[in-house]
């Protein structure tokens, strides 16, 4: 049996911890002359208070946490993170507890999805902890914690794997404290050196750490209503090019590569490889479809602008792609299902998955031609294991499954249904624009109270990659 105890004793102090980053905004009211201190210091203390309560009146387990209690506390973990993250919305006057919760969601899941017609009505704090989000989800408040749990005896090693179910995941140290640790370095030095480049880009430093946070974290909310378009800066568009691809890709990759200084691994690593190319490929595309009205550099900026946006899921925007040809269209809705690179912070379904269902249906195709013949499915020169290819084919029946479900509850809602598609597509894999009504030059605001509650659930699902947000619903999971 699941020892809640032991889980109430660990969600404290992970929501202690949550408390803890609610100081920042805080200390950003109170030194923003007509700022309100009020929505994020109330935040700060129900949330601490909650955490404090439960990390110091539960004892300490006594024992390691199983892989059940591992993939319990996951969920628990994420959904009390949008609970209390929404705290700071709830207590302005523009949210609704739904629209708190969704815009919550959206931010630690790095959906970016958003009910706000005009971001310009948050006060600075609010708008920081907004962004703040993106950051904090992006490499996973779960790994975050995987940093401490190992040295408090808590099981770190089933947080880990049930965070990144489906991916391998691949441990570059000995322990896993210190692997987690390594990337969350790596993680921290891009966003310096994104929050310099914005700054001499011409933004502001409030600007240029917000859209750092949300850029690192492949997240897409903005300070600004029309997005990057606001800032009229084809230098900071490409440099949101750089780091959005950068982010996009296995955070182990960069390892390899800044720290052991193995370029090899990154550049003969195959999900590194197809991930470039598909972006190169969709890049060149929506140019060609561009071309005819505009100027080729200006072209070529939007085309790859939206195709590293999109695919990466951060969800920024520098036009309204509604407006572009329908092949442009179906480019980028492609893109949201493939997404980035295992380990990344992007969503979708990941590469190298893509990659491995591809050479799947071709082993099939070679079984076909030549029955007796013996093949394998291969990852560049790596053997995958059979189990290992039903596990990603079973991933994409779930999701696509998912995927159905959702949409045609949203349809139920009285949602069109190609606002419904493309919401579904967009939240599940953490994109955030989409096509129809919540488009990039739309919101979420004007969905039902119920659609919007199934979408908060599709992005948490979609960040925990589906399995285990799911297995919790089955019966089997709650026996001994």
């Amino acid at each position: 049996m699941i020892r809640f105890a032991a889980i109430g004793h660990i969600l404290g102090l992970f929501l202690t911890g949550l408390g803890a980053t609610m100081l920042l905004p805080v200390l950003i009211a109170t030194l923003t002359p007509g700022d309100d201190v009020r929505p994020t210091a109330y935040a700060f203390a129900a949330t601490a208070g909650a955490g404090l309560l439960l990390w110091r009146g539960i004892p300490r387990p006594p024992s390691d946490l199983t892989m059940r209690e591992g993939i319990f506390m996951v969920v628990a973990i994420w959904v009390a993170a949008s609970l209390f993250g929404a705290l700071p919305f709830l207590f302005t006057s523009q949210f609704s507890l739904t629209d708190a919760i969704f815009e919550s969601a959206s931010g630690l899941t790095t959906t970016g999805a958003t009910i706000l017609a005009k971001v310009e009505v948050l006060s600075r704090s609010v708008q920081f902890w907004r962004h703040f989000t993106h950051w904090l989800g992006g490499m996973g408040i779960v790994v975050l914690g995987v940093a401490v749990l190992p040295l408090l005896g808590l099981g770190g090693l089933h947080l880990y794997r049930a965070e990144f179910s489906g991916a391998k995941s691949e441990k570059l140290r000995p322990r896993i404290t210190e692997t987690a640790m390594a990337l969350w370095r790596i993680y921290a030095a891009f966003t310096a050196i994104e929050f310099v480049l914005l700054m001499l880009a011409g933004m502001d430093w409030f600007d240029a750490a917000c859209h750092t946070f949300s850029t690192l974290g492949t997240g897409g909310f903005s300070t600004r209503s029309d997005s990057i378009a606001g800032f009229h800066s084809p230098l900071i568009e490409y440099i949101l090019i750089v780091f959005m691809v950068l982010a996009g890709i296995n955070f182990t990759r960069h390892y390899l590569l800044f720290v052991d200084r193995r370029p090899g691994a990154v550049l003969g690593d195959p999900e590194v490889r197809a991930y470039a190319a598909v972006l190169a490929v969709a890049t060149v595309a929506v140019t060609a479809t561009l071309a005819g009205s505009m100027p080729l550099e200006p072209a070529f900026r939007a085309a790859l602008f939206q195709s590293a946006s999109i695919m990466t899921t951060t969800g920024f925007a520098t036009a309204d792609f509604e407006l572009w040809a329908p092949v442009a269209h179906a480019v980028l809705f492609a893109l949201m299902f493939f997404g980035g690179c295992t380990g990344s912070t992007s969503g979708g379904l990941k590469a190298s998955r893509i990659v491995l269902l591809w050479n799947l249906v071709l082993r099939d195709l070679r079984r076909t031609i030549s029955r007796h013949g013996v093949f394998t499915v291969r990852l560049g020169r790596e053997v995958v294991q059979e189990k290992t290819v039903l596990a990603f084919v079973n991933l994409v029946y779930l999701a696509l499954f998912v995927h159905v479900v959702a949409s045609l509850a949203i349809s139920a809602t009285g949602v069109d249904l190609l606002t419904a598609l493309t919401s579904v597509t967009a939240c599940m894999f953490n994109v955030g624009p989409g096509f129809g009504s919540v488009g990039p030059a739309e919101n979420y605001s004007h969905l039902p109270m119920a659609a919007k509650w199934l979408l908060s659930f599709c992005m948490v699902a979609g960040r925990l990659e589906f399995y285990t947000a799911l297995v919790i619903f089955h019966p089997a999971f709650w026996k001994r």
